[in-house]
């Protein structure tokens, strides 16, 4: 597999879990993001769908860069 299209996929697929991580914590905690109007709690569950997708990416990355760092040889000297 491309190493672009492996970052990308994993980008895509660490931000879109956290996204639905922050979404279900928000509801757990009794905000809702689909409120009518831009509310206290519509607005505390945007910004906790933001955090969740922002984290699941670094989180994917971080995952990533351990495997690549895993597979590579290493030479020993």
């Amino acid at each position: 597999m491309s190493p672009l299209l492996l970052e990308g996929l994993t980008d895509a697929a660490g931000f879109v879990l956290g996204g639905l991580v922050g979404f279900g914590v928000a509801r757990l905690l009794g905000f809702d993001l689909f409120a009518q109007g831009y509310g206290d709690g519509s607005v505390i569950a945007i910004v906790a769908v933001g955090l969740g997708a922002g984290m699941g990416r670094a989180w994917a990355r971080r995952w990533r860069m351990r495997r690549q760092a895993q597979d590579k040889p290493t030479l020993k000297g």
